[in-house]
């Protein structure tokens, strides 16, 4: 049977997300195409943790390069294609550098750590005048290929959930694969898998490269969607979001960042309607959403500790034969 369902739910899965966009208003679809790449980052927030055991809260830096390298090669008159395949690109040989020496932290080290980096990273472009400082990057042009432009909401769309697709396939792939394996001894201990012969070193790095690669990758597709990159655009509240997405939908599995994603992008939705209304505070929106996230990851961890996938396609306990 699970040889027939699976397959069937991968195909109503993909049948939906093609027609959602035909179907969906611009304030909607606008929230659709958040979410796809809320998903493609989370992907390897996934990734890393579930698979690697590294704690990253750095996410947005590497989200934020894919998507000034897009707009910056975009402004410079090079092709959008170009541009948006440079970003995953940047944004694998930025982690590269950084984590060589982050990546002998551990833990809560490595966490601050990968903040810190965010906060350095954005403190820089707010400063330097070539990504426009404060402002940021405006006018950037739409995203083309020929003679296609995609000038709606519904092509980035296509888009997002396309590149979702990719990043679904290549995680797949690498779970599923030998390294797939290393990268789960190397979850359960970083001792065990270097004395079994694992360069637990260059894994680590790999994999940390990869989820930035997916991150840069949604930054490219963010910045010809909006049309406009600033510091603003990528705060520490979204790492944040991203590691709880990921937390939420299940850790070390393929479909937990898309039902990860799914469940706090729709709550942020509720959250930002509720703060929006007369008397509310402005920093409402701020505050619900860390107390929610605070909230949420609380009850995951008591009664669904590894994650709503993993508790939804639990199998009942069959009764043992007489």
């Amino acid at each position: 049977m699970t040889r027939f369902v699976r397959p069937a739910a991968v195909l109503l899965v993909a049948a939906v997300t093609l027609v959602l966009p035909a179907t969906l208003d611009d304030s909607a679809l606008a929230v659709y195409i958040l979410l796809g790449l809320a998903a493609i980052v989370t992907a390897g927030v996934s990734l890393l943790m579930g698979y690697a055991g590294q704690v990253s809260l750095g996410q947005g830096a590497f989200y934020a390069i894919g998507a000034y390298t897009a707009a910056l090669l975009s402004l410079g008159g090079v092709p959008p294609l170009v541009g948006l395949l440079a970003a995953p690109v940047a944004a694998a040989v930025f982690a590269l550098v950084i984590g060589t020496p982050l990546l002998r932290l551990r833990g809560h080290h490595l966490a601050f750590a990968t903040l810190a980096m965010q906060l350095i990273l954005l403190s820089l472009a707010g400063q330097l005048e070539f990504t426009g400082g404060d402002i940021g990057l405006q006018a950037i042009p739409q995203f083309s290929l020929g003679s296609f432009e995609a000038s709606g909401a519904a092509a980035y769309a296509y888009m997002t959930w396309a590149g979702l697709a990719v990043v679904m396939l290549i995680t797949h792939n690498v779970i599923s694969s030998r390294p797939g394996r290393a990268l789960r001894a190397l979850a359960t201990s970083e001792t065990a898998a270097a004395s079994s012969g694992i360069p637990v070193g260059r894994y680590k790095l790999v994999v940390f490269a990869l989820s930035a690669t997916f991150a840069g990758l949604a930054g490219g597709i963010y910045c010809f969607y909006t049309g406009y990159v600033a510091p603003g655009s990528f705060p520490v509240l979204i790492s944040i979001q991203y590691i709880v997405m990921a937390v939420v939908g299940g850790l070390g599995t393929i479909w937990g960042a898309v039902v990860g994603a799914t469940a706090i992008t729709l709550l942020v939705q509720g959250l930002d309607r509720l703060a929006s209304l007369p008397g509310m505070p402005t920093y409402a929106p701020s505050v619900l959403s860390y107390a929610v996230y605070a909230l949420v990851l609380i009850v995951v961890v008591l009664f669904m500790p590894r994650g709503l996938v993993p508790a939804l396609s639990r199998r009942p306990d069959r009764k043992p034969r007489r």
